[in-house]
């Protein structure tokens, strides 16, 4: 019996790295934020998801000093540590994070294949 998320991954055949990036544009500013608030090389940015938001799931960005092999992926992108916990990956296969600047706003921006409903503000999705 499978009582474990591991297990259960790996039986289904999704054992490979799933992949989540993000654009030197959006790596730029994560560099950015990271210098103005004096957080060290040995951050990561942990990029995950949260039940919420207007259309179930909503995105979760954060700086994190830690992260476990067992249950994290790490990648690098554009000279940024990105880690994604295992169980969020599965929604966030193939999204690119982006960065967004006009006039009236500015943030990060997702584009998730897996999306089959999103909010109009961006920052929530249902898959």
């Amino acid at each position: 019996m499978k009582n474990n998320f591991t297990d259960i991954v790996q039986d289904e055949g999704l054992n490979r790295k799933m992949a989540v990036k993000i654009t030197e544009r959006a790596a730029e500013e994560v560099k950015r934020f990271q210098k103005e608030h004096n957080f060290g090389d040995d951050m990561v940015l942990r990029i995950g998801i949260a039940a919420g938001g207007c259309s179930g799931f909503s995105y979760t960005l954060n700086f994190d000093d830690s992260y476990d092999d067992k249950v994290d992926t790490k990648y690098d992108h554009h000279g940024v540590a990105v880690v994604v916990d295992k169980k969020s990956a599965l929604y966030l296969d193939g999204t690119t994070v982006d960065w967004y600047e006009s006039l009236e706003k500015q943030g990060f921006t997702f584009e998730n294949p897996n999306a089959v409903k999103s909010c109009g503000c961006g920052s929530s999705f249902q898959a």
